[in-house]
């Protein structure tokens, strides 16, 4: 059974750090582009970050570069987001998702196959 759990989330202060992991099971991710998203109420899924296979390739939301940063270890099978000097309006629901192919915009929700249950982020002012 294919699975993606997130952990670390919780409430923060303004200008504070949470570091975010996602463990895999069921599938073994070093074949996989990873990533993170975001989604608050009423609005889309938003992609946050994502990270090649081997780590070659890394790409972030414009809004969270220079405070989040991505990572992977495929030998423990788990994927991390530190996020750095959080801001209220980075309060969400975080998910891992997980996508086989390299085709496609990789910060498209649609087109990820794998998908963690999300973990809360809120960050007071």
């Amino acid at each position: 059974q294919v699975q993606l759990i997130e952990s670390g989330g919780g409430l923060v202060q303004a200008g504070g750090s949470l570091r975010l992991s996602c463990a895999a099971s069921g599938f073994t991710i070093n074949t996989y582009r990873m990533a993170w998203f975001r989604q608050t109420p009423g609005k889309e899924r938003e992609f946050v970050a994502s990270i090649s296979n081997r780590s070659g390739q890394i790409n972030y939301l414009e809004s969270v570069k220079g405070r989040f940063t991505i990572s992977r270890d495929n030998a423990k099978n788990t994927v991390a987001l530190q996020m750095n000097t959080l801001k209220p309006e980075d309060t969400a629901v975080y998910y891992c998702a997980a996508r086989l192919s390299y085709y496609g915009d990789s910060s498209l929700a649609r087109n990820y196959d794998y998908w963690g249950q999300g973990t809360q982020v809120t960050v007071s002012s």
